[in-house]
């Protein structure tokens, strides 16, 4: 299997009184509707999720947690399942 997206997501705390370090749990996909299609059921859920390719797959995307909901409703436009356009989805706050 050729992975090429990955989607990382925040698992919540068990309500521990002393703040430690959050931990995050990895997924990788071959496509990014796949990747999408997880990262939406995760965003969803309440949690922070983050997406991106893995290096050294080109071009390089990186889809921070602030900019996921434009990212997941950007149109699937090209018949290989990418979304339109290859350029980073910029968060416009």
């Amino acid at each position: 299997m050729n992975h090429t997206w990955y989607v990382t997501f925040e698992i919540p705390s068990r309500g521990t009184a002393v703040r430690r370090r959050r931990s995050r749990s990895t997924q990788t996909f071959e496509t990014e509707t796949e990747a999408k299609n997880f990262a939406r059921m995760k965003f969803d859920e309440g949690l922070i999720v983050t997406a991106g390719t893995i290096i050294p797959h080109l071009p390089r995307r990186a889809i921070a947690s602030g900019s996921i909901l434009s990212w997941l409703e950007v149109e699937q436009g090209s018949p290989s399942g990418e979304a339109a356009g290859s350029t980073d989805v910029q968060s416009s706050k």
